[in-house]
């Protein structure tokens, strides 16, 4: 980065071509905001991965810089709410895909869209949680607010060795909970085990065909797969138990019946993480950083440099990345 330049990841779209490359962007190209934020690391998620490898239609605009999450430090700032040296987290308001994101070393927000980086993280280690993790904690506090408390039957998470469901299995863990991990990858059940899940199970075990009440077994679930996964839930879940539902990487479609929800009152709690009030948002910010243990934070989390940023993001749609992977954009 220069005084008159930035290095950013850029994708132009139009006239049926289409490019995606880190390149030096001047800076009078960087959109207009409130508040111009120094990144220093911003964070991989699946939908960043389509976004940059064209798999699925994220992008509203040409040119972008995806990246839907990031953390840095405050440069400038014609908001009250914010001064030179803050430090900060953005995830979500369609940044990354309708605005300029985090896979650039500036950006500028809206200061509303900003949280102020909780005591006790550092940027790289909330960048380890991004959005992912915040979506995690979502999902454990609609369960908690259905009545989920730790002590009763066994909490699942599906999509266990992806972003989310690793943040989620570590928050669960943590809690008191006694975790099941689902996983289509055997071979992570060391690492799952070392975030505090107690027992793994491969998700044939619930994406398979059934009957349309399964024995109780769930007091409650946080789902990122979606599909017959979802629908595989429902049917096992306890009287009275809830399904957080916060991703579809197995489908969007849910076959299922009425029964889970008229016989044993059984609760689907739909999850998103894009537009949540900022009050919301910064308690989601402030728990997570009381109750995430930061060696488990560091135990999912790979860090990379800039240049190895589009190979990552082929590799997370194939269902190759475990864990959370952190972009140093200055490296």
């Amino acid at each position: 980065m220069s005084d008159q330049t930035f290095r950013a990841l850029v994708v132009e779209e139009g006239g049926g071509s289409r490019s995606a490359a880190i390149r030096d962007v001047p800076m009078a190209e960087l959109p207009a905001g409130e508040v111009l934020v120094r990144v220093a690391y911003s964070t991989l998620n699946y939908k960043d991965g389509l976004a940059v490898t064209g798999k699925a239609k994220i992008l509203r605009g040409s040119p972008m810089v995806p990246g839907i999450d990031y953390a840095g430090t405050v440069v400038e700032s014609a908001s009250p709410d914010y001064a030179p040296g803050d430090e900060v987290i953005l995830t979500g308001w369609g940044v990354g895909e309708r605005h300029w994101g985090g896979f650039s070393q500036l950006a500028r927000a809206k200061a509303g869209w900003l949280v102020p980086l909780p005591a006790g993280l550092s940027l790289r280690q909330a960048m380890g949680v991004g959005t992912a993790g915040f979506t995690a904690m979502l999902c454990v506090q609609a369960l908690e607010r259905h009545g989920l408390r730790p002590g009763g039957r066994d909490v699942v998470v599906t999509g266990a060795a992806g972003g989310v469901g690793s943040v989620a299995v570590a928050l669960l863990s943590a809690a008191g909970y006694q975790v099941v991990a689902s996983t289509g990858r055997p071979q992570e059940a060391d690492y799952l085990r070392a975030l505090g899940a107690h027992e793994i199970i491969d998700r044939a075990a619930l994406a398979g065909p059934g009957k349309p009440l399964e024995s109780e077994r769930w007091a409650g679930a946080v789902d990122t797969v979606g599909g017959t996964t979802l629908a595989g839930l429902l049917r096992s879940t306890a009287y009275g138990g809830a399904v957080a539902a916060c991703g579809n990487a197995g489908g969007f479609e849910l076959s299922t019946t009425v029964l889970p929800f008229i016989l044993r009152g059984v609760a689907l709690l739909g999850v998103e993480s894009v537009m949540v009030p900022l009050p919301e948002r910064r308690a989601a910010w402030e728990r997570i950083a009381r109750d995430l243990p930061l060696g488990l934070i560091d135990r999912m989390t790979e860090v990379i440099p800039f240049d190895a940023l589009p190979a990552a993001c082929e590799a997370i749609t194939n269902g190759q990345v475990r864990g959370r992977t952190v972009v140093d954009v200055n490296a």
